[in-house]
């Protein structure tokens, strides 16, 4: 017997926001963003985040905003009531970070919540006189959601502040999915951490059960903000950035990414904002791993802190109820935006940028590198001070013959005029170990080589530059093969078939849901063609373009260089490390291999001096 299904009917007004506290209040740290944004959109230039319990029992957020008038505190915890929109003209361009009137209402719906506000004085007026002239009073007003009373007076600062106790007191099957107190904490530090990246001139502080955890001031200058970068996520990671600051066509991009070798195991260094709002997008991850994939090691993850600023009118971010997704307009113009404003600053990183990095910076003045000699004149050395020792003293005479030949091999080279003065990013070769890596010495300290992924590197990036100068060319099939794809899919052939052909493919349709290959690139011959072209078709459906056949050519490429670039065990003379050198000064991503891997390592002085213990 069929279930009858009772009669249709209004849901009670507190149910109703107990289910928006579904969408909006998902653990303590949902309600700090939506109470910290409510604060940034008032203008705060201040924000205290206090928590207790993980938040579960005390959350506290006190901001110097423009603050909320008493006449309508109890207007702010009702129900689609806001100060950001007032139209669909509002909503189709909307600057605020909050706008959708549902965070108050829903929060106080599961917690204890009160609202002392006050703005700025607007007259200094007594009480009594202040109510015969209209006039605000100089103290502020608090209201607890669930009295249902008028405001009384507080005094309270000029700002919000606002409480939120004891969490899903009264939605018990709630409460029992939050995790452990530290747990908790922990996502209010991660998102904190987001919070104050994202607007780095204003002052934050965290405090957790009556203790400071962190306590940032106002960041205006690039050398202020590094120092929060600093304190956020360490100083590795502030000391190995590469600034960002381009702008094209309206979009502008700001902000840091991580050199490839600093990387993560996990994408938990990745902080992407929008018009200063916190997002997390497939789209924008797809294109920043991308410009990361010619020198990522496999299997991990870049570190970055972007800023996108975009016209509000081009960007919808009415799309999720905790507003952490958006949706571009031209989705394409921005994926390839911010491909290629990364992957060109990626490449143009050269080894004298990562010299000058704060990362190789000094630790003091009396840390400071003498003058690079000459080496010319290192190579004056005299060999008399081993002669004391017998040649056939075993292991001793061994070493010392190891040295002779290795100093008559560096007099024989061709060396620099000694009357040189500038001394290169990766100095000068000294010796080769193993047959491995190179030693060189510039004005910091020692540099080590691997010699043959920086020359993989090179081989790899001449070739790439060869096959981009050069027309693709094209193998016609002997016998044409057919693909059943979906309707989508044979329509984006069909509106796509000039890409194809400037990519090396001749497809065409054949039918709804079939296509027909009959030529594919040369350099390709060996590959899995069906699955690269069902591929290629899948990234134009989600993303609106495609790189798998450049890099699958690529990857090709990469194969070739590996096993022409020189191998280990070699002998290399002097001349010849140092023209290895000057060749990874100019090339560009020169600082990983092909792989991923790093190519040299600078040891500076300081560091040296600290593993001998001198001057300790």
């Amino acid at each position: 017997m069929p279930n009858i299904l009772p009669q249709i009917q209004t849901l009670a007004s507190h149910l109703v926001n107990q289910i928006a506290a579904g969408e909006v209040v998902e653990r303590p740290s949902s309600v700090i963003k939506e109470l910290v944004e409510n604060s940034l959109d008032a203008g705060a230039n201040s924000i205290v985040v206090e928590v207790e319990a993980g938040g579960t029992r005390l959350i506290r957020i006190v901001d110097d905003g423009c603050g909320i008038a008493k006449q309508e505190l109890s207007l702010a915890i009702s129900r689609h009531a806001t100060s950001k929109i007032r139209s669909l003209e509002d909503l189709e361009q909307i600057g605020s970070l909050g706008f959708r009137g549902e965070a108050l209402p829903s929060i106080a719906s599961v917690s204890r919540l009160s609202i002392s506000s006050r703005q700025a004085d607007t007259g200094h007026a007594e009480p009594n006189q202040a109510e015969s002239n209209n006039a605000e009073p100089k103290h502020g007003w608090k209201i607890n959601a669930r009295d249902e009373q008028a405001p009384v007076p507080d005094a309270s600062p000029v700002g919000t502040i606002i409480e939120v106790r004891e969490l899903f007191y009264n939605v018990p099957a709630r409460k029992k999915f939050l995790r452990t107190e530290q747990t908790e904490y922990k996502h209010i530090e991660s998102l904190f951490k987001t919070l104050a990246l994202s607007h780095p001139h204003v002052a934050f502080r965290l405090i957790h059960n009556q203790k400071t955890i962190y306590q940032l001031r106002s960041a205006q200058s690039p050398d202020e903000q590094r120092q929060r970068l600093a304190m956020l996520c360490g100083k590795d990671f502030a000391n190995s950035l590469i600034d960002i600051n381009i702008e094209i066509e309206g979009l502008r991009l700001t902000g840091w990414v991580a050199l490839p070798t600093f990387n993560r195991s996990q994408a938990d260094m990745q902080y992407f904002f929008v018009n200063q709002r916190i997002v997390k997008d497939k789209l924008v991850s797809h294109a920043v791993r991308q410009a990361y994939h010619d020198v990522m090691f496999h299997g991990r993850h870049p570190a970055f802190v972007l800023s996108l600023e975009m016209d509000s009118r081009l960007l919808d971010v009415n799309v999720h109820p905790q507003k952490h997704e958006v949706r571009f307009r031209n989705s394409r113009q921005v994926h390839d935006f911010l491909y290629g404003g990364l992957h060109r600053a990626l490449a143009d990183v050269q080894p004298s940028q990562q010299l000058d990095s704060p990362a190789f910076a000094m630790a003091g003045p009396d840390t400071q590198s003498p003058a690079l000699p000459n080496i010319s004149e290192q190579t004056g050395i005299s060999f008399n001070r081993f002669a004391s020792y017998p040649a056939s003293s075993g292991r001793v005479g061994e070493q010392n013959q190891a040295y002779a030949a290795l100093l008559q091999t560096t007099e024989s080279d061709q060396m620099p005029p000694q009357h040189e003065q500038q001394v290169p990013p990766l100095g000068f070769a000294i010796a080769q170990l193993k047959g491995i890596y190179i030693l060189a010495e510039n004005t910091e300290g020692l540099i080590v080589v691997d010699m043959h992924a920086a020359h993989e590197r090179i081989v790899y990036e001449r070739m790439k530059q060869n096959a981009a100068e050069e027309d693709v060319i094209k193998q016609p099939l002997l016998v044409p093969f057919s693909l059943n794809v979906s309707q989508a899919e044979a329509d984006l052939v069909e509106e796509n078939e000039a890409l194809f052909e400037h990519l090396g493919f001749s497809v065409e349709r054949l039918g709804v849901e079939q296509v027909r290959v009959r030529a594919i690139p040369a350099l390709l011959k060996n590959a899995d063609t069906d699955q690269l072209i069902r591929d290629v078709l899948s990234d134009l459906l989600e993303y609106g373009q495609s790189d798998r056949i450049q890099e699958y050519e690529n990857e090709m490429l990469s194969t070739m260089a590996c096993h022409a670039s020189v191998r280990a065990n070699r002998t290399l003379s002097v001349s010849e490390m140092n023209a290895l050198l000057r060749d990874i000064e100019q090339t560009e991503r020169s600082g990983q291999c092909n792989h991923g891997r790093p190519t040299w390592k600078q040891l500076s002085l300081d560091q040296l001096d600290k593993f001998f213990k001198r001057g300790q």
